[in-house]
């Protein structure tokens, strides 16, 4: 919990400042969603309760408009609202149980030194001060009061971590960890995959995968509107932009592409069982990008407008004589052999049943296999970052598949690794005695996140919960 915390508390004010600018929106009529009884609480921590007023407060002053959460209520946004407000609740506890104080002094002092509000002397302006309010509809109140919470949930945290100091064995363990060096072994399954696909492949893959081969062929009418079409002359002129709204006016209130043309006489085009290919025209390749978009919709293209219908889609498999048909069902074939033989070689290597002899055997010439020397976990020439990641976790001798550059997949052997020390008079002391203290400060508040779970018991009013979804809905 503290780890989520604290990443809220960081993120909800990040830069004292400009973190705290709120965009509020106005629940409208949301005071007849709370009445009643109890109903006028939506959660309750120990002997603590959270109103529903708080909760509405909260929402006010998120980023939140009323469309995003109507949007993602089946995605339980009002409860990760809610579990934020009680995290916020739960720090505030904390920190008054614990007396954790900040001086008007020291507030003022983190106003007057923030670069935002300094002039071009690097002092403290007024001016600036009263203008960055102004222009985020902020009370002064209002912002110290926000800045004086964030700072407080600081303290706290560095209350809690304070003091920390890792031991040389732990700088050292993660420097060792991150800096050995690796001597892999790597064969591109590339020079080995089977590449060929038979006519009974693929007459096969045909036949198994109808539902996967089904593309859209798709009836429209269209034209291509210029300032010749429509006033007859060539110029992008007033009268021009005034059809242009005239025409998306009867396109938002219902008509269609014919009835638009007895008014306005467009050059119009019809194609029947139209399918993307190589050869299609530009024109037809942004109605077909569209297809899945309004059935009617007219469109800037700069030069011109494009408007278009499409009256039908029909999904059905193309004509399996078609060569760029084949070729694709070809291409499939390939693509489901190689995965194929990867997720068996997978298997084998889980299961600890590939060994040097298949390793050889595999790559058909001792050639194919090379070698290279990982320098860090930060030596991505060949592997990508996550397939670094894991190859730095395995023992020697150990086989793994992994990705490159190019999307290649690789099958590799760890044959050797070498470690080095940090050394007590590097450079990289500091670097990790920042990562070894960040690993204690997340073990303490590991730590601390189960004491907080002991000691306040949180309970949700769901029926208050309910009424609020209900009024997004």
């Amino acid at each position: 919990m503290i780890n989520k915390l604290r990443g809220f508390s960081n993120s909800k004010l990040a830069g004292v400042l400009v973190g705290i600018i709120i965009i509020p929106f106005v629940f409208w009529g949301m005071g007849s969603v709370f009445s009643g009884g109890n109903t006028n609480n939506v959660a309750k921590i120990n002997n603590e309760t959270i109103s529903s007023k708080d909760f509405v407060n909260f929402i006010n002053e998120s980023r939140l408009t009323n469309e995003i959460i109507k949007a993602n209520l089946d995605k339980n946004i009002i409860e990760q609202i809610l579990s934020e407000l009680v995290s916020e609740k739960l720090i505030e506890m904390e920190i008054k149980e614990l007396n954790v104080t900040l001086s008007e002094e020291v507030l003022a002092s983190k106003i007057r030194s923030n670069s935002i509000l300094l002039d071009d002397n690097k002092k403290f302006s007024r001016v600036k001060y009263e203008k960055f309010l102004l222009e985020n509809n902020l009370s002064a109140s209002t912002f110290e009061n926000s800045l004086k919470k964030q700072e407080l949930k600081e303290n706290l945290f560095n209350y809690i971590s304070g003091g920390i100091k890792s031991p040389y064995f732990l700088k050292n363990k993660i420097y060792i960890n991150e800096n050995k060096k690796i001597e892999i072994e790597f064969l591109d399954l590339d020079l080995v995959h089977d590449k060929t696909a038979t006519n009974l492949e693929v007459e096969e893959f045909m036949t198994n995968n109808q539902e996967i081969l089904k593309i859209d062929f798709i009836d429209v009418t269209y034209a291509k509107i210029t300032p010749k079409d429509l006033i007859e002359i060539d110029e992008f002129n007033d009268e021009f932009f005034k059809k242009i709204d005239e025409i998306e006016n009867n396109i938002f209130n219902g008509s269609n592409l014919k009835e638009i043309n007895e008014i306005y006489n467009l050059k119009l085009k019809e194609i029947n069982n139209f399918v993307l290919d190589d050869d299609s025209e530009e024109v037809l390749e942004e109605i077909y990008s569209r297809r899945n978009q309004d059935k009617i919709q007219l469109v800037d293209k700069n030069d011109y407008y494009l408007v278009f219908e499409i009256s039908n889609i029909i999904k059905k498999v193309p004509n399996k004589t078609d060569p760029k048909f084949l070729e694709n069902v070809k291409n499939n074939v390939i693509l489901k052999k190689k995965f194929e033989f990867n997720k068996s070689l997978f298997e084998k290597i889980d299961e600890k049943t590939f060994n040097d002899d298949e390793f050889i055997k595999l790559s058909k010439d001792i050639n194919n296999i090379e070698t290279i020397t990982i320098k860090s976990s930060n030596d991505n020439e060949v592997f990508d970052p996550d397939s670094l990641n894991l190859l730095y976790t395995l023992p020697k001798k150990s086989f793994s598949l992994v990705t490159g550059q190019g999307n290649k997949v690789f099958l590799t052997k760890i044959k050797n690794i070498s470690y080095s020390d940090m050394g007590k008079n590097t450079d990289n002391i500091k670097e990790y005695s920042t990562k070894a203290n960040n690993d204690i400060i997340n073990d303490v508040y590991t730590s601390y996140d189960l004491s907080l779970n002991s000691k306040y018991k949180v309970k949700i009013f769901n029926q208050t919960i309910d009424r609020v979804k209900n009024y997004f809905r």
